[in-house]
């Protein structure tokens, strides 16, 4: 079994128009040919991922995400109606994990939502965060990873020669029992670190720092993914890198800042500790910590000074999102996902996004 474990870049060939609504329609292709998400976190009623995905894919986003968070909704089912909601965004999980979810189930989930959107899916994969909370434990997260790819390929091209992995294997003969859309979808895997950022450079299609707007960690991972490209006969350059982060953006600049500290404040601590680029003093942590352990979310969000924020969010005014993000763009990511809450409500967030910020980003705005 070859490296890619199957899985080969692979966008849909026949991209039908968007359905006609209110917005103009604004073209997906974007300055040096990089994109623009949307990512929702899986905690809607039904109907407002399809709403808001609309929304996103008539203002020229190019691809929709459902986060795959602990305690959360799983993303399927959002994912399902979203496909049933669009024409051309490409969508798809970002990230499940293998520990949670057996790469059998994985490979027919995506296999669904790659039906369900005639060919427009891609896969996120992660090793999962915060899943001591139910007891699961999280061995060898690389290996673990590489062999669900391995695994979630084989289904999707129906190879009969099954699998043998240290952590997970198909007999001979397991495949899947219908037909998939296509025989390999795009794949993502998130990461933070250099033997993640590795294994991407060595079967991925993308890689996703999650939780990082910060422009110096696109270098960082370009090394780590060149490793693994270079080890796997790759170009590191196929490989894309995509920054993600909570977005929020309203005319009312400061307050989408003050809305931005809060969310960031409930993992800085985490994320600060991964990204290399970034020493966040010591006692911000603490002052953070402290309102976080009082339920003083305000009091630790006004503990993240402007400069901090801006390596862990996209936030401010439709212009200063704009700016944020092109410089991004501008130090090689191939992708920025601007993650929930997305503004001071949800759908009013993705209408600045689709109506304001990605004209400006493309230099398609109308003065």
């Amino acid at each position: 079994m070859g490296a890619h474990a199957g899985f080969v870049r692979q966008w849909p060939r026949n991209h039908r128009p968007p359905r006609a609504g209110r917005r103009r329609h604004v073209t997906s292709a974007s300055p040096r040919g990089a994109e623009l998400g949307l990512a929702l976190q899986s905690n809607k009623p039904p109907g407002t991922y399809a709403r808001l995905a609309a929304i996103a894919e008539q203002g020229g986003i190019d691809v929709v995400s459902v986060y795959s968070d602990l305690l959360f909704q799983p993303p399927l089912p959002a994912l399902l109606e979203i496909a049933g909601a669009t024409r051309r965004v490409r969508l798809g999980p970002a990230c499940l994990n293998p520990y949670l979810v057996h790469p059998v189930e994985v490979a027919g989930q995506v296999a669904a939502v790659d039906a369900a959107s005639d060919g427009r899916a891609f896969l996120g994969l992660a090793r999962g965060s915060w899943l001591d909370a139910v007891g699961v434990e999280q061995p060898r997260p690389v290996q673990a990873l590489t062999e669900a790819a391995a695994v979630v390929g084989a289904l999707l091209r129906h190879d009969p020669q099954g699998y043998a992995g240290a952590v997970f294997t198909l007999a001979p003969g397991a495949v899947l029992r219908y037909p998939t859309r296509r025989r390999s979808v795009p794949l993502l895997l998130g990461a933070w670190g250099p033997r993640t950022g590795a294994l991407a450079g060595a079967i991925a299609d993308e890689v996703k720092i999650g939780g990082s707007a910060n422009a110096a960690m696109v270098d960082v991972m370009r090394r780590y993914v060149a490793v693994g490209a270079t080890e796997a006969g790759r170009a590191s350059a196929e490989i894309g890198i995509v920054l993600g982060a909570v977005t929020v953006v309203d005319e009312d600049g400061e307050r989408a800042r003050e809305r931005a500290r809060r969310e960031v404040a409930m993992y800085l601590d985490v994320v600060a500790e991964l990204d290399p680029t970034t020493d966040v003093p010591r006692s911000v942590l603490d002052r953070v910590r402290s309102g976080l352990a009082t339920d003083d979310h305000a009091a630790a969000g006004r503990a993240i000074p402007d400069d901090v924020l801006d390596r862990f969010a996209f936030s401010g005014t439709p212009e200063r999102v704009a700016a944020h993000i092109s410089a991004v763009l501008e130090a090689g990511a191939s992708r920025v996902d601007l993650g929930t809450p997305h503004g001071l409500s949800d759908e009013r967030g993705v209408e600045l996004i689709a109506d304001r910020v990605v004209p400006l980003v493309r230099g398609t705005a109308v003065s």
